[in-house]
């Protein structure tokens, strides 16, 4: 099993994206993805529309599965016409028989001779009716947020053709998430992915065409053919699928037990992950999970913008509007591969939490120069303490006192606690003092700039004018570019050289004058009697 890279924005353990295959369903290809080595396998089914790919974007989708993952051998599919499977004529939609047998096509590619099937809100039925007709491959069943009859627990008719209109209106923006999340829709991030998934797993066409087929679908009459174990969980405020639907179905199947879970968020990966996945793993290994400590040593990492106002008026909106999107798009790559966790970001901030020290102050060198490159001024902060880690979030003193000395950061520094410079000794990194913060509980902190050239000799104050005289004629063009605030690529393109060798010049500079950063040296070129 091939797994590519993932990271985690809500804090949580994280694993890669799986290879999506491929099997064939009639005429139609399915696709699949699989993770863990469980000795149960256990077929997840989902609802609504899906996208194998894109559902690791989110955290809790990530969570979900990887928790899952542990106990189990975890199979995942998109259900035809939706996400990465065949798309299908709109026209002819497949009934629940259609993807029952889907269901048993993927089951036979990865050699599951039988199955617990786990089917959310929608996929609920498919699984209910699956586990009636093929109870020989079906070792339990469990239902989440799902029901017997749409009209009757989900929308009824006239509420079924607002949906619809809304659909046609709306489709691709996010928006319907308040109708499914409204506890999750408040957070921006997630709303921006809400988007994009609505987008990639279905056309508003075939978003339209999949809300009528579900509307069709009644399995109330072969509840009480269901002869295997079942585990029905539902929120208790659920916004989609009202709470009567889940005791409808524990009531008329056989031995099933019932599980209320408090919540409003609909889909099975928002909202308390761990008590849905609790529940579950009780029901198929007869354990609970040990509870996992909830305060630990962690490093954070608090990357802001400095001057983000003047920066995107001089750039206007749309132009600073991509580049920041560029930046997040690298600041997602530099976390995972640093072995980061974000779990906080806005729109002028982001917070990851490290269990390195060393990996966190370059994860932040790196990001710092990669906003360099764009031109978006940046400060980071890194602070090693102890944390609350909480289900999607971090708390504690700790986060408070890498607050305070992110508003102490300069554009283009990492400002970095006494804390983490006694714990990364030996590990190559190289700091300047800073001076003392003081911190209400702490006393004192010692604050240091990471630099990434190696100082020679103790820093020291030096003559604007005398330290300017060391560099070449070369360094002092590279300087001046510096100062005028151009990144390394942009100053590699003005005089014509590679980016390796500016970045050469630029550290060269920086251990002529002895200086910490970039900042320092452009302004000690803006106090220099005449200049360059």
């Amino acid at each position: 099993m091939m797994l590519r890279s993932g990271w985690d924005p809500g804090g949580r353990v994280t694993m890669g994206v799986p290879q999506t295959r491929y099997a064939k369903s009639g005429d139609v290809r399915i696709a699949y993805q699989v993770i863990g080595n469980g000795p149960v396998d256990l077929v997840f089914v989902p609802g609504y529309i899906s996208h194998l790919d894109l559902h690791w974007e989110d955290p809790g989708f990530t969570h979900l599965m990887t928790r899952l993952g542990a106990f189990t051998r975890l199979i995942m599919l998109d259900k035809r016409g939706t996400g990465l499977s065949d798309r299908v004529d709109i026209q002819h939609l497949p009934s629940l028989e259609t993807r029952m047998d889907d269901v048993r096509a993927v089951m036979d590619a990865v050699g599951s001779r039988r199955a617990v099937l786990l089917g959310a809100s929608e996929g609920g039925p498919m699984s209910i009716l699956f586990a009636a007709t093929y109870p020989v491959r079906t070792r339990a069943l469990v239902l989440y947020g799902s029901y017997a009859h749409f009209h009757t627990w989900v929308l009824s008719r006239e509420n079924l053709e607002d949906f619809i209109r809304g659909i046609e209106a709306i489709w691709g923006t996010g928006a319907s998430v308040a109708r499914f999340a409204p506890e999750q829709a408040k957070d921006e991030h997630f709303h921006a992915w809400w988007a994009r998934y609505e987008r990639f797993a279905a056309s508003p066409t075939a978003a339209v065409a999949l809300a009528r087929m579900n509307a069709a679908i009644d399995v109330r009459a072969i509840l009480p053919a269901i002869r295997v174990p079942t585990l029905v969980i539902h929120r208790t405020d659920d916004a989609r699928v009202k709470f009567a639907g889940g005791r409808y179905l524990a009531e008329k199947i056989a031995g099933a037990r019932f599980v209320a879970v408090a919540g409003r968020d609909h889909p099975i990966w928002t909202g308390d992950v761990d008590s849905v996945v609790d529940e579950i793993e009780e029901f198929l290994t007869g354990m609970r999970p040990a509870p996992a400590p909830t305060r630990v040593l962690a490093t954070l990492m608090i990357a802001r913008l400095a001057g983000a106002e003047q920066a995107a008026a001089r750039f206007g909106d749309r132009a600073w509007s991509e580049r920041l999107q560029a930046l997040r798009s690298t600041a997602d790559g530099l976390i995972a591969r640093h072995g980061g966790l974000l779990f906080a970001s806005g729109a002028e901030e982001l917070r990851a939490r490290f269990d390195g020290p060393a990996r966190a102050v370059r994860c932040a060198l790196a990001l710092v120069e990669a906003a360099g490159g764009l031109a978006i001024p940046m400060a980071c902060a890194v602070h090693t303490g102890e944390v609350e880690i909480g289900h999607d979030a971090v708390s504690g003193f700790a986060l408070h006192v890498a607050i305070r000395m992110v508003a102490h950061a300069a554009a283009g520094e990492v400002l970095v606690s006494g804390v983490v410079t006694d714990l990364v000794a030996g590990s190559g990194l190289h700091f300047a003092e800073r001076g003392h913060e003081s911190v209400e509980g702490m006393g004192d902190l010692r604050l240091l700039v990471a630099v990434r050239e190696q100082h020679l000799e103790p820093l020291r104050r030096v003559s604007a004018t005398s330290s300017l005289d060391t560099l070449t004629s070369r360094e002092r063009e590279v300087l001046a570019l510096v100062a005028e605030g151009m990144s390394n690529a942009a100053i590699a393109v003005r005089l014509k050289l590679s980016p390796h060798t500016v970045k050469r010049h630029v550290a060269n500079i920086l251990l002529k004058l002895d200086l910490p950063t970039r900042a320092a040296a452009a302004a000690l070129v803006g106090r220099a009697p005449r200049g360059l």
